[in-house]
């Protein structure tokens, strides 16, 4: 099997050559925008209602983790806003330059709010350190009665945001946030009930951590997710070299050329093909099976494979005492 790389572009075909099709052509798949705006702005009033509250109870109680909370709720606030901005842009039709519209708009979201998850990371980190060595007075009780109406809140936020659609890595990214902020919320909670028993401050510092590890796994994996789709690569769990091999042992198949399989956006996987069919070979039916493959054996409904008939005097067609040759070209 010969691998090829890259994207051939040629003009004309043979006299037997089949118009190439994509398989869905103007279906538009989108997010269910209305329910998952509902869905998130609810969360958003309950998050910036108590965000506000916490600032001014913190600074009574001299508390900064509290403050730290307060802290995590506004890039919770800015990824929520930043998750509804991106569903609109998302769910405006293709036109102009933009072919595929402005799908990927969710996935630049995803990214940010990965991003802020390791920068806040970062900070909390600088602040627990600080606290462990120089542990402030802090009024343990109000700082245990706000955390506790915190888990409170912020359950209720995670619930209406979980009713929205977290296949899209939008969705997902501030999701995230709230149950980081939930953990921190836990955390705090803990510390505050350590210091009003024992006295121990530095507890503060220890939750703190612990809440750092999670926010840095669950960034990592936003970064990491958003970034397979910005570089083009292929969907998670798919194999293009497996595939391709699956493809090209199809029926009446003799070829697969520039194939290429990446994701447009959250769970929206595609793929691009040229198919090289037997002379004799009916290569819309080809076509159909290789769509029918794709997108029941493995979720691929936005295919485009341009099928043609390969010359005989190339070599390409079925020899009925000998192996079919099948070159098979993978990418991505």
């Amino acid at each position: 099997m010969t691998t090829h790389h890259g994207h051939d572009h040629k003009q004309g075909h043979a006299s037997g050559a089949c118009k190439g099709h994509d398989g869905h052509e103007g279906r538009s798949r989108g997010v269910t925008v209305g329910t998952d705006q509902r869905w998130l702005t609810a969360a958003l009033v309950l998050i910036t209602g108590f965000m506000a509250v916490e600032v001014v109870v913190g600074v009574i109680a001299n508390s900064t983790a509290l403050m730290a909370d307060a802290a995590h709720m506004l890039t919770d606030s800015a990824s929520i806003v930043l998750a509804l901005i991106a569903m609109r842009l998302a769910a405006r039709p293709a036109r102009g330059h933009f072919t595929f519209g402005l799908k990927r708009a969710e996935i630049l979201s995803a990214q940010a709010n990965g991003l802020t998850l390791l920068l806040l990371g970062a900070w909390l980190t600088y602040e627990a350190i600080g606290k462990l060595i120089a542990p402030p007075e802090v009024d343990g009780g109000l700082m245990l009665a706000t955390a506790l109406i915190g888990i409170v809140v912020n359950v209720i936020a995670g619930w209406c945001i979980s009713k929205a659609n977290r296949t899209s890595l939008n969705v997902e990214g501030a999701y995230q946030h709230i149950r980081n902020d939930l953990f921190a919320f836990i955390g705090t909670a803990v510390a505050a009930l350590v210091i009003v028993t024992t006295g121990f401050a530095r507890a503060d510092g220890v939750a703190t951590l612990v809440v750092v590890a999670l926010m840095v796994k669950a960034g990592l994996g936003l970064v990491r997710d958003s970034g397979r789709i910005l570089l083009e690569a292929a969907p998670a769990g798919t194999d293009p070299d497996a595939l391709g091999d699956l493809m090209a042992a199809r029926p009446h198949v003799v070829e697969i050329h520039d194939l290429h399989v990446w994701t447009i956006t959250s769970d929206q996987p595609a793929l691009s093909a040229h198919v090289m069919v037997e002379p004799d070979g009916d290569c819309h039916a080809v076509r159909r099976d290789l769509e029918h493959l794709l997108a029941e054996g493995h979720g691929i409904d936005h295919a485009t494979i341009q099928v043609d008939h390969a010359p005989a005097a190339e070599g390409h067609c079925r020899d009925p005492h000998g192996p079919v040759h099948r070159e098979t070209a993978h990418a991505n």
